[in-house]
């Protein structure tokens, strides 16, 4: 039977568990994805995870929770108020959704931003059959024959249906725009001629490029791509036009202070590793791992800026 004193030093340990973060006790930390398995959202999630998992001594499971434009999984990990140890791989869609829809949370005071992990430039790429190799020959030739083409929209809500909104909206060009759940089926039409365009970024682009099965017409970052530096940036024709695809870690408002800081030291070490770095740099993603100051400025900055492309096109999630 336990003594007193056995008791009262079971209570005390029984309490200082209590006290600390779901994190620190259970050493085990979800990572709540809003995508299926197997795409690029999913790669970084599963590669960050790994990497972030000696850092932080504590297991990182990822969670897969797609639909709703991410927004399955930002709410659980809304609703976990406090909690460090359910955390959410976002990506441009978080800074993209309440400007287009009604939400059940507030996308920048229900969470706390953690660290930028990477960023994606995004690509204008054509079939075979669109007879251009640039944007201001398609430009040229949509006017000139008088004829719309038709742009897959590999998500609705997603920074490639934002980028090519504006991009249709800054050239005076009038697209039939075709909405996909998901890139993969959209590069499929694309292949197959039943689509002319497409807003796509480098990893889902990369392999049908390098076969000579669509061409690359104009990136949409303001500086050019280091593996097509042939190809223009939009800005030549559109100055100040920038658009990038980005994933970020995010946490629950509310967290406690000195998990925070572990978070965001153990994002940011997982970034910087050599491994990561090739991992994402393989699927066409710039490895960033800002720090959680940079990574809010950040995020209010792009909500912003979304916000006034959505009020300037008109795009509804319809």
């Amino acid at each position: 039977m336990m003594n007193r004193r056995q008791w009262l030093t079971a209570m005390a340990a029984a309490a200082a568990a209590t006290a600390l973060p779901a994190w620190a006790q259970s050493r085990t930390t979800r990572l709540l994805v809003g995508a299926t398995p197997g795409g690029g959202t999913d790669l970084v999630a599963r590669s960050l995870a790994v990497a972030m998992e000696k850092p932080l001594a504590s297991t990182v499971v990822v969670e897969n929770r797609p639909g709703a434009a991410g927004n399955i999984a930002a709410s659980a990990v809304a609703a976990a108020r406090g909690d460090a140890s359910t955390l959410l791989l976002a990506y441009t869609s978080h800074a993209i959704n309440a400007s287009m829809m009604q939400l059940p949370f507030d996308p920048m005071a229900d969470f706390t931003p953690i660290s930028l992990v990477a960023t994606s430039p995004l690509l204008l790429i054509a079939g075979k059959q669109v007879p251009v190799s640039s944007l201001p020959e398609l430009i040229d030739y949509v006017k000139r024959e008088k004829r719309e083409l038709s742009v897959g929209i590999p998500g609705l809500g997603s920074a490639s249906q934002l980028a090519g909104a504006m991009l249709q909206h800054q050239t005076g060009l009038t697209m039939i725009n075709v909405p996909y759940k998901g890139a993969s089926p959209a590069m499929q039409d694309l292949l197959g001629g039943q689509i002319d365009l497409m807003v796509s970024n480098l990893a889902t682009a990369r392999a049908f490029l390098a076969a000579g099965q669509v061409k690359a017409i104009a990136v949409t970052t303001r500086d050019r791509v280091a593996e097509y530096p042939t190809v223009a940036p939009v800005a030549d024709v559109i100055p100040g036009f920038d658009f990038s695809s980005w994933y970020g870690l995010l946490g629950p408002a509310d967290m406690p202070a000195d998990t925070l800081a572990k978070l965001e030291g153990a994002a940011r070490e997982a970034a910087g590793s050599e491994r990561l770095r090739q991992q994402l740099s393989h699927e066409g993603l710039r490895p960033v791992g800002s720090d959680r100051a940079e990574f809010a400025a950040f995020l209010k900055v792009e909500a912003e800026r979304f916000a006034a492309v959505v009020k300037a096109t008109g795009l509804t999630m319809g």
